[in-house]
């Protein structure tokens, strides 16, 4: 069963559209237990994902991916010259994980956290928690096709 996630990424660091150029992409660089647990166990091929750039104004979902490869070993954390190098990791043990997305669509509107903080529709969606900093996130399926019908998309059919 599909299932439907929120990644979070500073446009300065990745942006929506470098991926959409890209057209897949590795999402390393994730150092928090609960995101790489989430990441590690939980997402399969397949999983749509909406794209949220966080620390800009506004921060706003830019475009729907999919998971295109599973749970694998972030190599960035044993290699000292990366910025997520972590002397804890190393190919025998590793500490962090990645999953590889795909773009999938743009959305014709950005949806700003403004606008969906204003919606009773996305009520409980994690995001809009107080204090909610993860950045990867499980989305119901109905907060994930609300937010692509804000953002003027049908949400991608799941065969």
């Amino acid at each position: 069963m599909t299932q439907h996630w929120l990644m979070k990424s500073e446009p300065g660091a990745y942006s929506w559209a470098e991926l959409v150029d890209d057209q897949s992409t590795h999402w390393d660089g994730v150092r928090n237990y609960q995101a790489r647990n989430m990441m590690r166990d939980e997402m399969k091929i397949g999983d749509m994902v909406l794209f949220y750039h966080s620390n800009c104004k506004p921060p706003h979902v830019a475009g729907i991916a999919r998971v295109c490869k599973e749970s694998y070993p972030d190599f960035t954390s044993w290699d000292p010259q990366s910025k997520y190098f972590d002397e804890k990791s190393n190919p025998d043990q590793p500490r962090w994980f990645m999953v590889d997305i795909e773009s999938v669509e743009s959305m014709q509107n950005i949806v700003g956290l403004p606008e969906m903080k204003a919606r009773p529709d996305l009520e409980g969606m994690p995001l809009l928690a107080r204090g909610q900093r993860l950045s990867v996130q499980k989305v119901s399926p109905e907060h994930f096709e609300t937010v692509c019908r804000m953002g003027g998309i049908e949400p991608p059919s799941y065969s």
